[in-house]
């Protein structure tokens, strides 16, 4: 009697084998995509939590945080990304101060030791607790949802000032090494642009130049394009970055009551078409 032959020839292995490449060829992209989906799901709601904060904050203190940036003032090293983390977080993490001048340094308008600087021991109502700290409100937000780091350890140089921070998206660009020893993954900066409800024209209204020298530094450190970074006609792409289609009738900027939020996506690029932001689509 003849034996039936049992198993896979050579070809039906093969077949086999070429059907399960095929199978997780296709799987790994869409678990790609999943995992990018997941991210910028995540990114959205830390925006989100970042406007709720912004609403408490001008509920507080009558407007929404300056971001006003130009290298001829005295915050010619601050722009607006970071007086957004001073205002939610606090120039050191602790609050803010309402009589903040709005410097890298923490000082006052009068360049004394009134706001932020921990050698103050005033101390007038007895609690032990400084009043610099007493007069504080917030912080905002929780450190751990909104990614805080100091843009010296996130840039190797630049005109800003290193020792003051940033709020970073959900998007892992860079290892940083923390006070303890450990190791975290940074996001980029959030950018912050304020309205100028006042004007009527969309380049008064909002001002490219608000978070330009952060811009420029990480486009110096990646030595990629960065769309917002391009200063051909007056930044000519960020206006038309930040412009409503649906109004014809003259160019007009997305939120010109309030302010916009900017996250550099998953490709850590300002201004390419994976950014998530507070305006638009």
């Amino acid at each position: 009697m003849e034996r039936k032959k049992t198993g896979l020839t050579v070809v039906e292995l093969l077949i086999v084998l070429g059907i399960i490449a095929i199978l997780v060829g296709l799987l790994i992209p869409a678990l790609s995509a999943v995992k990018i989906m997941a991210k910028e799901t995540k990114q959205k709601a830390q925006l989100g939590t970042i406007e709720l904060a912004l609403t408490t904050f001008k509920n507080d203190y009558g407007d929404y945080p300056p971001s006003n940036w130009t290298p001829a003032e005295l915050t010619g090293d601050y722009c607006g990304a970071q007086k957004l983390a001073e205002a939610l977080l606090g120039w050191d993490l602790l609050g803010f101060h309402p009589s903040s001048a709005w410097r890298s340094d923490g000082l006052d308008a009068g360049g004394g030791a009134g706001t932020y600087d921990p050698a103050q021991t005033r101390n007038i109502n007895g609690d032990g607790v400084p009043d610099t700290l007493n007069e504080r409100k917030g912080p905002y937000l929780e450190l751990a949802t909104v990614n805080a780091f100091k843009l010296g350890d996130l840039f190797r140089s630049g005109q800003l000032a290193a020792n003051t921070y940033v709020m970073c998206d959900v998007f892992n660009w860079k290892k940083v090494v923390l006070p303890d020893g450990n190791t975290t993954q940074a996001g980029v900066p959030i950018l912050y642009y304020r309205a100028n409800t006042s004007r009527k024209l969309i380049r008064e209204i909002y001002n490219a130049l608000d978070n330009d020298a952060l811009v420029q530094m990480k486009l110096q450190m990646d030595r990629k394009e960065h769309p917002l970074a391009r200063t051909d006609n007056q930044y000519e792409f960020f206006y038309d970055y930040i412009r409503d289609p649906k109004i014809e009738t003259r160019p007009w900027p997305y939120r010109p009551d309030s302010y916009i939020l900017i996250s550099a996506g998953v490709d850590g690029l300002y201004g390419t078409n994976d950014y998530i932001k507070n305006f638009g689509d």
